[in-house]
């Protein structure tokens, strides 16, 4: 028998120097089981992804009639799949009129990517507005328009032609001009620290888009499927993209990501010439099974009350010494904590003691909390409780 941690360790690619090196055993719920025999409550979701806990049975059972069909059988757009055909019906029929065409990919990165194509394409322009602090993934077009210079420097030169501006600021929007293919953005900004946009700068966003012809791109692959108390975040705010990008909880835990925009824009994409945005495994029919399946059960249910009840009870309980600001949305939240040591102790804490958190890649004070949907009320107030001894003890 191998060894699994030792091959972990010795054979995959590390992106740090300390990973968490739980070695799982299985998922259910709200809870992570390891090898060892640990129990561990998915505060985090698999960062925004678990939103219906680990292995639904809903989700399980799309997955395993799928299996039975057929798994990969041609490269995305050449044969029609009754998984692909049925989860683009059901998944527009719940988005502004103008969003009635979908692009299956496999992941966030992917999904702001095409979009960006599709917005050079079908504009005929070349520069971006994104803003400070923004995080849009690690691929390169993905990381030109974020907005974090500790993880562009690396890889740099990347795409020219971006302007990066303050987020929520009105007075930088004149920067937007007709020489702008599009605006790249997050209504509420994830990884640079659970910021959401303020209503009125995100409508006067759109009004500077309208005026100069620019394409709106919301990237909504952490804030989708009932995160933040909507289906999408836009609908908090009054405000509909031009493309919509999303991923993580699309899926019900399997890899599946999206954009959506108009069936005129995507015209650009089947011409001058044809076939110039592929992809092989974009919409791979055991995913869509599995997000078809995710999205009517979030439908289904009360999922918009459960994500602002997370919200009432996190603002309720975690208050004290130590606890500088809980914001965001829904089960989209961050704890500011008073510095990146008590963040770093409170969460280690909480690892001890059988909690995943997490810190946001762009900020070392705040504590990431995003739990499942499903998560009852009481474990989660056993989980905040645990929360606010670490704070305690540290403090």
């Amino acid at each position: 028998m191998p060894d699994n941690r030792s091959s972990f360790y010795n054979h995959i690619a590390q992106t740090s120097d300390a990973p968490m090196g739980l070695e799982i055993e299985r998922a259910e719920g709200c809870r992570i089981h390891t090898t060892d025999g640990r129990s561990f409550v998915d505060l985090i979701s698999g960062i925004a992804v678990s939103s219906l806990g680990h292995r639904h049975p809903n989700v399980i059972k799309a997955i395993q009639r799928q299996l039975d069909k057929h798994l990969h059988v041609m490269v995305y757009g050449e044969f029609i799949q009754e998984p692909q055909s049925a989860f683009a019906q059901l998944l527009c029929d719940q988005l502004p009129e103008q969003l009635d065409r979908v692009y299956f990919v496999n992941s966030g990165t992917e999904a702001n990517e095409g979009a960006l194509k599709l917005a050079k394409k079908s504009t005929g322009r070349s520069n971006f507005v994104a803003f400070k602090n923004s995080y849009h993934g690690d691929t390169h077009g993905s990381l030109s328009v974020t907005g974090r210079d500790v993880y562009r420097d690396p890889y740099l030169p990347l795409l020219p032609g971006i302007t990066f501006l303050d987020f929520n600021d009105p007075d930088q929007l004149d920067r937007i001009d007709e020489e702008t293919a599009a605006v790249i953005m997050e209504p509420i900004q994830g990884e640079g620290g659970i910021i959401p946009a303020e209503t009125e700068w995100l409508k006067a966003v759109r009004r500077r888009c309208d005026e100069t012809g620019t394409v709106l791109i919301f990237d909504e692959i952490q804030t989708g499927f009932y995160r933040t108390g909507s289906l999408f975040a836009f609908e908090h705010y009054g405000v509909v993209p031009d493309i919509l990008c999303l991923a993580k909880a699309m899926g019900g835990g399997m890899p599946m990501g999206a954009f959506v925009s108009s069936s005129d824009r995507f015209e650009a994409f089947k011409h001058d010439p044809p076939l110039n945005h592929v992809t092989t495994f974009g919409g791979h029919p055991l995913s869509c099974a599995a997000a078809h399946a995710n999205l009517q059960t979030l439908l289904d249910g009360d999922f918009a009350q459960k994500a602002n009840r997370i919200a009432e009870i996190a603002c309720h309980m975690l208050r004290g010494d130590g606890i500088e600001e809980i914001r965001g949305r829904g089960a989209m939240l961050g704890l500011q904590l008073r510095d990146a040591e008590l963040t770093q102790n409170v969460v280690k804490y909480c690892f001890k003691n059988g909690i995943i958190l997490g810190w946001t890649l762009h900020s070392n004070s705040l504590v990431r909390i995003a739990p499942p949907l499903i998560i009852e009320e009481k474990l989660l107030e056993e989980c905040f409780q645990t929360i606010l001894d670490g704070v305690e003890k540290y403090c």
